[in-house]
């Protein structure tokens, strides 16, 4: 992603910019290209960085989501010194995004077309900084695949690649065909334009074209309507009539028409070192001094935006303290939790009006005392008064609601005694004006004992739940019925194994392991290089030579000879790795593979193709447990 600047450096942020993406506090706008916008912001240790927020007619294509998640997956991997590492991500929100670090530099096209073409020497240290960069990008399964000026910073310290790989998540997708352009013609390489065939080669094409561009000023096929210069790319020769004489080597061999014919990365770093007279050595005078102004332009950031101050909890108004009316027996007290939203307050008593219908006399209220301690009984706080003497009504007492419990009560006074009584009132007197007693309550020992047996009984279901296969060891029989219906429904017997002989796969191959038979699938583009979403690939570098055994949606272990490959080996070895050498694997090598998915496989490896072999290939035998390891997914 870009974190080069436009004309306007850091510009303020509009109408339509987010203020924050991915909990990231936006400072400034930095750029915009045809696959989104670059913001500048800051991690929470202060250090820039830069956001590329997606366009949203990408975010709605479930492609491009698919491609930009392996992308970013792969980039993440890409830790050089010429490039600019993956800081954070989110692929699969509502507007994807990334982030890496801010470089502090002008961009190759930014610094051209201000102040011209670059002496040789910057150009020479310009390209081998960016083979260096490339070849680190190669060597994660990474085609750059749109090179140009633009994805090239200028950093006080040597160049810096950006946007390694994300245009191939636009590629070929639903908006390929509604005018939206990703890639720019004036770099792309022959077999790009023509047939979209992208290999390591590509990159080297237009290292050559921005090798050129930096020492001319220009491309080296001419400017113009883009059918008209992808026509001269595919049919005719770059014009390098200005080309300074020390680079002609270097470049024309990188823009050979023939992808076979361009030199590996590792050449173009020789062949620019032959041409330099002195060593080529990265440092503060690499670039001219008026373009490592641009840097120190870029070195004064904008401070970031303020995070506003938390809101006070917005509080509905309540009556003031002077006007509240006097507690109702359902109020609660300031020492008592808030009641249940779901009970409704209740009206307010009318005056005289007492629990058991009796009014009492007016008194002066005591302060409320503190109720008696829990497991108290009969004990009589101070403070109470003795109720007027009354007449025991003729008639049965009528029963009333019992009401909330004790936490929930209001400040009260406590009521007196009647003489005689050594026990207290019932409890749903308390509180009110004095009534007549209560008849007393039968004591309830019977259903004591009965609730504390259950209780115990429940405990010990509990108990039980609790101990794996019902055993306090965690042993018992998994196959019988005898242990837990808890543990029996936790343990699932080991799947059979699923056997496949002979599997040939071709080189930039993948397959999965669900599929049965599992067969060899290549990348749905036709990049020559891969590491896509396999369980397990075979992947062969074309422009190094390296052949990759590996995968990528999991983990594998290369086993020794003491080891041997069963189901119960793969799942306790943890010697884990993604991928191994070719030359790591002789015939009967064993391979325990992992997958995300909870997949375990034994790959035994058997033979290769021969070097002379137009398709190279290598055979494998699986031994595939489905569904074997729960913990894979977590």
């Amino acid at each position: 992603m870009g974190s080069a600047p436009s004309a306007g450096f850091f510009q303020p942020l509009k109408a339509d910019d987010p203020a924050v993406v991915g909990g990231y506090r936006l400072a400034a706008l930095l750029g915009a290209g045809g696959m989104g916008k670059v913001y500048l912001s800051y991690t929470p240790g202060g250090r820039p960085i830069a956001i590329k927020v997606i366009r949203p007619e990408f975010s709605e294509d479930p492609e491009f989501r698919r491609r930009f998640q392996q992308e970013v997956r792969s980039a993440e991997r890409v830790q050089g010194l010429y490039t600019a590492p993956v800081i954070d991500s989110d692929t699969e929100g509502a507007q994807p995004w990334l982030a890496t670090a801010y470089v502090p530099g002008p961009s190759l096209a930014h610094a051209v077309a201000r102040h011209g073409a670059l002496p040789v020497r910057s150009v020479l240290l310009l390209t081998v900084g960016v083979a260096e960069a490339l070849h680190v990008i190669h060597g994660a399964g990474i085609v750059h695949r749109d090179l140009k000026p633009a994805n090239v910073l200028l950093a006080s310290d040597g160049p810096r690649v950006i946007d390694f790989g994300i245009a191939r998540a636009a590629d070929s997708t639903a908006l390929t065909s509604t005018g939206v352009s990703v890639g720019t013609p004036a770099f792309m390489a022959p077999e790009q334009a023509s047939a979209g065939t992208v290999t390591p080669a590509t990159d080297v094409f237009a290292l050559g074209q921005i090798a050129a561009f930096t020492a001319i000023g220009a491309s080296v096929f001419g400017d113009g309507p883009s059918h008209a210069v992808l026509y001269r790319i595919v049919h005719e020769d770059p014009d390098l009539s200005a080309l300074p004489e020390e680079l002609r080597p270097v470049v024309t061999r990188c823009l050979s028409r023939d992808p076979a014919d361009r030199p590996t990365l590792t050449e173009v770093i020789e062949l620019c070192n032959a041409a330099s007279e002195a060593p080529l050595r990265q440092g503060e005078d690499w670039l001219p001094q008026a373009v490592a102004g641009s840097i120190t332009e870029r070195l004064q950031l904008p401070a970031p935006a303020p995070t506003p101050p938390p809101q006070p909890p917005t509080v509905a108004p309540t009556a003031p303290a002077a006007q509240a009316p006097a507690p109702t027996p359902t109020e609660v007290s300031p020492q008592s939790p808030a009641p249940a939203p779901s009970a409704p307050p209740a009206p307010a008593p009318a005056p005289g009006f007492t629990p058991t219908g009796v009014a009492a006399a007016p008194t002066q209220a005591a302060p409320a005392p503190r109720p008696p301690a829990p497991g108290a009984p009969g004990t009589v706080p101070p403070g109470y008064r003795t109720p007027p003497p009354y007449a025991q009504p003729s008639h049965p007492q009528p029963s009333y609601p019992q009401p909330q419990p004790q936490y929930n009560q209001p400040p009260y006074t406590q009521p007196t005694y009647t003489p005689g009584h050594s026990t207290p009132p019932p409890f749903h007197t308390q509180g009110f004006a004095p009534g007549p007693p209560a008849p007393p309550r039968p004591r309830r020992t019977g259903l004591i004992v009965i609730g504390t047996v259950a209780a115990a009984v429940v405990g010990l279901v509990v108990l039980g739940s609790l101990l794996p296969d019902g055993t306090g060891k965690g042993g018992g029989d998994k196959a019988s019925g005898g242990g837990s219906s808890s543990g029996s429904s936790q343990q699932r017997p080991d799947p059979q194994p699923v056997s496949y002989q002979g599997i040939e796969m071709p080189q930039n191959h993948q397959l999965m392991f669900a599929d049965n038979p599992p067969r060899p699938a290549e990348e749905p583009t036709g990049a020559g290089v891969l590491y896509g979403h396999g369980d397990l690939f075979y992947y062969r570098d074309t422009l190094f030579g390296d052949e990759k055994f590996g995968t990528a949606n999991g983990k594998l272990v290369l086993l020794n000879n003491s080891e041997k490959g069963s189901l119960e080996t793969c799942r306790s070895v943890t010697r884990f790795t993604e991928k191994l050498g070719l030359d790591q694997l002789t015939d009967g090598s064993q391979v325990c593979v992992l997958s995300k998915a909870g997949h375990i496989t034994l790959a035994t490896f058997r033979s290769r193709s021969g070097a002379k072999d137009e398709t190279r290939f290598i055979t494998v035998d699986l031994t595939v447990w489905r569904n074997a390891d729960d913990a894979a997914k977590k």
